[in-house]
């Protein structure tokens, strides 16, 4: 699935969901190495965790986050699926 985040420096999130867990997480710009961590860390995740252990986090003085970001696109993931 392909996500445009809002409020970060990233502008793409895409992602594939297989058997609800999370595979292959890449973003298009911002911090390479910190996306790349991010995405080997929730690589396997069911979806509910990774949106629950994402959900919030927050940068500096935004409200939002990379990882927010990407638990939002996973949320709408879960909600399109959903119906």
């Amino acid at each position: 699935m392909h996500f445009k985040p809002s409020g970060i420096c990233a502008i793409g999130i895409d992602f594939e969901v297989v058997d609800d867990r999370v595979y292959d997480v890449r973003f298009t710009g911002g911090c390479d190495g910190n996306h790349k961590g991010l995405a080997a860390l929730i690589e396997g995740m069911p979806v509910q965790e990774a949106i629950d252990r994402l959900s919030g986090i927050t940068c500096g003085p935004r409200s939002t986050s990379c990882p927010d970001q990407l638990a939002r696109a996973l949320q709408e993931y879960s909600s399109k699926k959903a119906v």
